[in-house]
């Protein structure tokens, strides 16, 4: 077992965990590590239904808990599916079906399979869209989704060191065709990443260490944000003075207006990095536009954020307000 998964779930020791497991080899290797450190994980596994296997990949995750006396459920996406977009439609479903069971039973945190690999792979697809600190520093330890905590343990694990678990063990595990398909970008990723090593001399080593130190960089980063952006949110309404934004440093200023706008409209994530740009534009002068299920305003040298649909009056001290 990986010495480093062993002191990152040191912490957990003692809270109520469940784990997301697809029967794919990284969320069964990491459902018997959490078995092995005696953590009683609780298994939740979604069928989506959208392939020909999932009845079975249910059954066998179903039959791996039994076996380990692991405490299992097993959802089942059901109704309509869209026509486009339907990988992001799933992980929405998949995500809400899991945290709504985890509050729904006190459970401290879910835990996702998310490893280095998908890290690197994360950083290269950001990278390849140009993205700002945050897309470049990937994906988190810990995050929120829903009210529940979201822990990926395997960051710092390579997908070979749980594939050779598993087999020098016995473990047996699904195989998604989807992960083999170079239609999708990811894909690909995985499938030419070598040639950054083999051509270039750089190491998947040497950028998980460079994913790791943009992520010191955007929590010191953010910090910070979260202490300006607590002086100005009031409920789900923002208001300061333009000066208050532009008096930032660029990277401050566009994480600002990003968080204001993810807290306020109720997204998972903040606006792409272009979008941001665009607004801070607008915001140059009196403007009025929607980004991220928000309304943004500026009038004057006061700019308000609000939800999507609400007013966006200027009230002063004395509560009479501004057109």
């Amino acid at each position: 077992m990986n010495q480093k998964f062993i002191k990152f779930m040191n912490e957990f020791s003692g809270q109520k965990l469940a784990v997301a497991v697809s029967g794919g080899v990284d969320s069964v290797c990491l459902l018997c590590w959490l078995a092995d450190m005696g953590l009683r994980p609780i298994a939740l596994h979604v069928n989506h239904g959208l392939r020909d296997v999932a009845a079975a990949e249910a059954q066998y995750v179903q039959g791996l808990c039994a076996a380990r006396g692991i405490e299992c459920h097993v959802f089942e996406w059901t109704g309509d599916k869209p026509t486009t977009g339907l990988e992001a439609a799933a992980r929405g479903a998949r995500y809400k079906m899991m945290t709504d069971f985890c509050r729904e039973n006190n459970v401290d945190a879910l835990l996702v399979a998310h490893q280095a690999d998908d890290q690197i792979e994360t950083f290269l697809m950001n990278l390849g869209r140009g993205s700002g600190l945050s897309g470049l520093a990937a994906m988190r330890p810990v995050t929120m989704r829903d009210g529940v905590k979201i822990v990926r343990p395997l960051l710092n694990v390579w997908r070979r060191e749980l594939k050779q678990y598993c087999d020098d063990n016995g473990i047996k595990y699904c195989t998604d065709a989807m992960n083999s398909d170079a239609k999708y970008t990811r894909v690909r990723i995985r499938q030419n990443r070598h040639l950054m090593a083999d051509a270039l001399g750089i190491s998947d080593e040497r950028i998980l260490l460079a994913i790791n130190n943009l992520n010191r960089v955007r929590d010191a980063i953010e910090t910070n944000v979260a202490d300006l952006v607590a002086t100005v949110k009031n409920g789900r309404r923002a208001m300061f003075l333009d000066s208050f934004l532009f008096d930032q440093d660029d990277n401050i200023r566009l994480k600002f207006i990003g968080t204001l706008i993810q807290q306020i409209g109720g997204d998972n994530y903040q606006p792409r990095l272009n979008s941001l740009r665009r607004a801070l534009s607008y915001l140059g002068g009196d403007c009025k536009f929607t980004l991220g299920h928000c309304t943004v305003r500026r009038l004057g040298n006061r700019i308000l954020i609000v939800p999507e649909g609400a007013k966006t009056s200027f009230r002063t001290r004395h509560g009479k307000t501004t057109k």
